[in-house]
Parts: structure tokens; sequence; C-alpha cells
């Protein structure tokens, strides 16, 4: 049941993930930074709210897991290279830590 939940759950949010991505990626990723603020937000909200077992595994690994991306910031980083990649690699993962931290402290 539990692989099953986080299936549906990645399959919502990966067409999610695409469709900001073709929304707001322009020749900055503000899509790829969005989804994954949101998704440490919400997955940060979900631990510190307590979730645990099959809301957790639908929301938090399938939806969240399939919406947020680090591979891309990965690649965006690459391409932008130079000082240019390494902040928004920096400010990428410094901002979802901060994002996670202030949902965990909304949902606790």
């Amino acid at each position: 049941m539990t692989a099953l939940l986080v299936a549906v759950g990645a399959a919502a949010g990966a067409p999610s993930r695409l469709l900001a991505a073709r929304l707001l990626d322009g020749r900055t990723h503000w899509g790829t930074l969005v989804v994954n603020l949101v998704g440490s937000a919400v997955l940060g909200w979900l631990v510190g709210h307590g979730v645990t077992g099959h809301p957790l595994a639908l929301v938090g690994t399938g939806f969240c897991g399939a919406f947020t991306t680090y591979s891309a910031v990965a690649v965006q980083a690459v391409n932008r290279g130079g000082w240019p990649g390494l902040a928004y690699a920096t400010g990428t993962v410094l901002g979802c830590l901060g994002a996670a931290w202030a949902g965990y402290l909304l949902g606790a």
C-alpha cells in the first residue's frame, strides 16, 4: 500500500514541477527554485506536524519527492558556471533549508 501511495503522490508531483518550470523558467530558473522552496516547506510542515505513515508516504515521499529536484539545480548551476553557478546552488540549498525549517516551525 505504501509504494502505491508514493507512486500516486509522485504522479501528481512530477507534472506539477513540469508545469511550474514551463510557466516560470526563463533565463533564470524561477520554476525550479519555487518548487524546491515550496516542497521543502511542505515537507518541513509535515514532519513538524508529526505526520507519519500513509499520509507522509503520499504527500512527503511521493508528491514532495517528485515535485522537488536537486538534479536540475545541479545541472543549472553547472550550466551557469563559475561564481554565478555557485551562488545559485548555494542560495537554493540555503533557501530550502530555511523553508524546511520555517515549515517545521509552522507545523510544530
